[in-house]
Order: structure tokens, then sequence, then C-alpha cells
């Protein structure tokens, strides 16, 4: 009898299959919620609700039961979902991810529970309050191959992709020259964010500042991005308390100036801004592109008379939103990169860490040699 060759089984195998077969089903990812104090998280889970064919809530984590008996609550949690002991949580509902939710300086805490289990990790902007912990969550990371994931909400806009697209891909602008981050609002206690918000966003130690690291990370992870990670050589920064009465303990006003070798970054974080404001300036030798807010990008290319305002195409599915990006990561179906990525946001921490010094001495802050890998 003559052997099948490889290729002839599997046409034998697709003739003998049903005309009707469908693909294996799916299952929801499953998502364990860490920490609720950071007020982003009441967006994530309504969300990750309105998609029950892509993410299920497989359990959360905070220290504080009435927060947790609050989330109970308004997302209709069965009670044997809720932990008030994180590693209790991560033994006992086994989530293929997390998606974090706690102060900046428990974020550590988080990783590295998640990272021995092997469990992928997404948090809250900024990465660290320092670099110390930076550092801990990387090594955690690479310790156990675990991936670390950094959500900032102007990750998902299309009008900073199209900017990509334009001055990286097709180097329209010419050689960029200047960055200008503007970010903030009229700050936390004005725009009523929740009590267990504003406690640690004006704690220097859980927030690691004040504007300055709740809004200047925007600045520095989307320079970090458009310098393609080049670290900056020098770090200036200048920071007040314009409401001492509000924020006695924090800044809430932040300018940072980075030094490149053929390039400026400026970063201004503000709990001053009379409006909210996610704005993005860069400009080349030739060009320039302005992204105000998510969708649209204002631009001035060589030959032009004046200056043009574009709609930028739709990001792609898996990279549009927090949770679709996370469900990849999760998935292996790629890794995370760019903004989201761990060798950017330790460089955004670097930079927070240089400017807080810079302010707190009045010096600009020079930055060594990168510290050798093992």
């Amino acid at each position: 009898m003559t052997r099948l060759l490889p290729f002839a089984l599997v046409a034998s195998a697709i003739a003998a299959a049903p005309a009707n077969a469908q693909p294996p089903e799916v299952k929801p990812l499953r998502i364990a919620i860490a920490g609720l104090n950071h007020g982003h998280v009441w967006g994530f889970l309504h969300n990750a609700q309105s998609r029950p064919a892509d993410v299920e809530i497989a359990a959360v984590w905070d220290p504080d039961a009435a927060l947790l008996a609050r989330c109970a609550s308004s997302n209709q949690l069965a009670n044997d979902r809720l932990f008030t002991d994180l590693d209790k949580m991560l033994d006992a509902a086994k989530p293929e991810t997390v998606a974090t939710f706690t102060d900046t300086f428990s974020h550590v805490k988080v990783v590295e529970a998640c990272a021995r289990r092997h469990i992928p990790v997404m948090m809250e902007k900024p990465l660290a309050v320092d670099m110390n912990q930076a550092h801990a969550i990387r090594q955690a990371s690479e310790l156990y191959r675990t991936p670390v994931i950094v959500n900032y909400e102007t990750t998902w806009y299309r009008s900073h992709a199209g900017m990509w697209a334009l001055l990286h891909e097709q180097k329209a602008a010419g050689e960029i020259r200047k960055m200008v981050a503007m970010d903030g609002h009229q700050g936390p206690k004005e725009i009523g964010v929740q009590p267990e918000f504003f406690a640690w966003l004006s704690d220097p130690l859980k927030n690691g500042g004040g504007a300055l690291f709740d809004f200047g990370c925007y600045g520095a992870n989307l320079i970090t991005w458009m310098m393609d990670n080049q670290r900056p050589l020098q770090v200036t920064a200048l920071t007040q308390t314009d409401k001492p009465e509000i924020y006695p303990h924090v800044d809430d006003e932040a300018t940072v100036l980075l030094e490149y070798p053929k390039a400026q970054g400026i970063i201004q974080a503000s709990w001053n801004w009379p409006v909210g404001r996610k704005d993005f300036e860069v400009y080349g030798a030739t060009g320039y592109a302005i992204a105000t807010g998510g969708d649209s990008l204002r631009v001035r290319l060589p030959g032009a008379q004046a200056e043009e305002t574009r709609t930028p195409p739709e990001l792609k599915p898996q990279e549009a939103d927090s949770i679709s990006y996370l469900i990849g990561v999760a998935r292996g179906k790629f890794e995370p990169r760019g903004l989201s990525s761990l060798e950017n946001n330790m460089i955004v921490i670097e930079i927070l860490d240089a400017a807080r010094e810079s302010a707190r001495t009045g010096r600009t802050i020079t930055l060594g040699a990168p510290e050798p890998r093992p």
C-alpha cells in the first residue's frame, strides 16, 4: 500500500470535514482587576462589560472592602469574585491577565505578584514613582518572561498614529527639531474625581509628585516615542504649587525641558488649565504636525501655502483601544511595543525622576550612560 505524503493527509482531512464546519470557539479573555482607587477603573469596567464576547471580569481585588462593595453593586459581580488579598485572588481566580488600577506606588507590588505566576499585567500610566521601582518592575517582567503594558489614553489617538506615519514613515516634514506636549485639566479636585482617587493623586509618595507625574508622563511618553526611544541628554524642570490650599504637598504646575543632540522637547503638565487638554505638536525641519485631541491632525508640509486639517485613518482593530490591545498581548499575538512598552516607559520614568530632582535643586540634570543590561 502506498504511504500518503503529508500534504495528501491534509487534503484527505479537509475532504472528510463537514462542509459547514466552524472554527473553534474563542473564549472571552479572563481579566482580573487589581485595585479600585484609580478613577479610570470605572470606565474600563463599563467598556469590558459591554464586550462579553471578548472579555470576562474574573475577579476584583482591593484592600478596601467598601470599594469592593461599591464595585460589586454597580457591576453585578458575585461575592466570590471579590478579594481583599491579592495573592488569594490570583491563585483562586487564575486570570489570564490583570488590569491594574491602584495608586502608582503599588504598581510594583502587583507586577511582582503577577509575574511570579506568569500573568501579563496592564497598568494605568505612569509605570512607577521612581527609577528604583521601575527597575524592579522590569526585573520581574524579564525574570519571569511576563509582559507588562503601560496604558495611556493618548496611545489610542489616531491623530498620533497619523503623526507617526507622516513624520517617520513618510518623512514628510524633515528631521524632528522641536516637540511640545500640553496635558492636564483644571485639577483633580476641581473636576470632581473620586475621594479615593484624589487622596493618592495629592500624595507625593503614592503619585510621585502632582501634575508633574500625573500629566508630565504623557509628554514624556510621546516625545520618547517620537525620538525612537532615544534618551535625552539633559533634563531641566520647574514646578510650583499655585493652589496650596488644595494641593499643599505636591506641585500643580510643571514645565520640563528635554535636550537631544538635534532636538528639544517641552512638556507642559498642569492642574491649572482652564480646560482639559491633551495636545501634541511636532515641528520638523521643513514642516509640522499638531494633534489636538484624538481624531484630527493639523499639518503644514513643504510647498503648502497654508495649514490643512486631516482626519487620519482608523487604528487597526487590535490596536484601537486598551482592551483589544490587552487581548492581543495576553493571547500571545504580539508583545507590547511603542507607547505601551517597557522600553519606552523606563525612559519616561527616568525623565520624570530627573525632572523632579531638577525642580528640587534648581539644577539641570545630565543623564548618564544607560545602565548595562544583564
